[in-house]
């Protein structure tokens, strides 16, 4: 799995499209193919066919604290490299949409924020992977 690095690679995969939601994240996606601008493929290493592209759109707006914000995108990469195998060849971007709530998650970076982030983040990446056994007859 490769990770998106430049403005132009995460505005390329936001217009893709939002193929899944949760009450606190959308998962964006660019399939190989699609029309894109130009200036989005700038980076040459970025082709979304050759591999499962993933980037953590975690902004400021919805978690204040930087260290909430880094466990999240640590659980986003997590979750990601767990189900990569499992997605279909494409670019994806986990974003944040919503704040969890602080008098539920008092410490920025608890167990059960942590907890909630992953189950969340499973929900979000299980609604578009790949079957095991559909992936293992599709390379066979």
């Amino acid at each position: 799995m490769q990770r998106l690095k430049t403005r132009p690679q995460f505005q390329a995969v936001l217009a893709g499209g939002i193929v899944s939601r949760t009450p606190h994240f959308a998962l964006h996606r660019l399939v190989p193919g699609a029309p894109v601008d130009a200036a989005a493929l700038a980076t040459p290493l970025f082709a979304p066919q050759d591999d499962v592209w993933l980037g953590a759109l975690v902004p400021k707006r919805w978690a204040r604290r930087a260290v909430t914000r880094n466990a999240i995108k640590r659980q986003i990469y997590a979750v990601g490299g767990q189900a990569g195998e499992h997605l279909p060849r494409a670019a994806y971007v986990v974003r944040l949409r919503s704040t969890f709530d602080r008098a539920r998650f008092v410490s920025a970076s608890s167990d059960a924020l942590k907890r909630a982030v992953r189950a969340e983040l499973q929900q979000l990446l299980g609604r578009v992977t790949r079957a095991p056994a559909a992936a293992e007859a599709a390379t066979a």
